[in-house]
């Protein structure tokens, strides 16, 4: 009888120490599995270009970091996105432009505007990035003139705008609606004209220019015409969606952007950062942008 007894105690010990063998095997097994399946997760390194020398909206800062507004936010989404990793390259708004649409870089922020010819050459995601105000800067005699309608009328002539900067589809497409009042709008060689220059020297009655630049150029402290802060004057006429540029096979990538971005407007941080580097909460204008 004691012997059977001692077999049984034997018998579960040896359960015992078998079950909980396997409680360990399970646990220890369970943890790889874990650790393997965070492994799994492919993080996608993607080339973010910005246009290094348009501040506020993008920068390469005096410590050689990016920034700006438009590279901001995109920070912001890189961490919501644990499935991508972004590497921002600083470049020329036209090798941005090229290096896009050629794949050399995945997505591209530049205070771009939308345009029918850049939906051939890239993917506009569903969601903006931020905004941007767009104006007239006039001689200070001038400065009754508010509206593209009132420069029309007053048969001023506009400095050269390149045909492939997005400014220069906002007033073509002005005068396409207004074919009876219509900017005298020509083409320039170059991207970008010295705005505020030629509006000083007289060689043309206006110019159209990004607020932020006006800012920068003439309200600054710093900024290269200064001088003429009480010469020049800078008269909004819209405000205006800006958006990424993602390379044609970005789609998915696009997609991600979308939902993160979404999560950013609702929180509210592109409003605390369009105040930060524009001095102004633009999306509290949202509700009156057309374009």
């Amino acid at each position: 009888m004691r012997n059977k007894k001692f077999l049984q105690v034997v018998a579960t010990s040896l359960a015992v120490v078998t079950l909980l063998a396997g409680c360990g095997s399970s646990t220890s097994s369970g943890t790889e599995s874990d650790a393997t399946a965070g492994n799994d997760l492919k993080v996608k390194k993607v080339k973010v270009a910005y246009d290094q020398a348009s501040k506020p909206m993008t920068w390469l800062d005096e410590k050689g970091n990016a920034t700006g507004y438009d590279v901001e936010v995109m920070k912001l989404v890189d961490e919501l996105l644990p499935e991508y990793e972004f590497e921002y390259v600083g470049t020329s708004s036209d090798d941005l432009l090229v290096g896009v649409e050629q794949g050399k870089y995945q997505v591209g922020v530049k205070n771009a505007f939308w345009t029918k010819e850049r939906t051939e050459k890239f993917i506009y995601p569903k969601e903006f990035i931020g905004l941007s105000s767009a104006g007239l800067v006039l001689k200070k005699e001038n400065e009754k003139i508010k509206t593209l309608s009132d420069f029309a009328t007053a048969g001023f002539s506009l400095a050269p705008i390149a045909a492939n900067n997005a400014q220069y589809t906002i007033v073509d497409e002005y005068n396409k609606a207004n074919p009876d009042n219509k900017v005298k709008l020509k083409a320039g060689d170059a991207f970008t004209v010295d705005v505020v220059q030629w509006v000083n020297e007289e060689r043309v009655d206006g110019g159209v220019i990004i607020g932020s630049a006006f800012d920068k150029q003439v309200k600054a402290e710093d900024g290269p015409y200064h001088n003429l802060v009480n010469d020049v004057v800078y008269n909004e006429f819209a405000v205006i969606k800006t958006w990424p540029l993602f390379n044609k096979k970005e789609q998915e990538f696009a997609d991600a952007y979308d939902e993160a971005i979404k999560k950013l407007k609702e929180e509210k941080k592109t409003n605390d950062l369009s105040t930060e580097f524009y001095g102004r909460d633009l999306f509290e204008v949202l509700d009156t942008v057309e374009r």
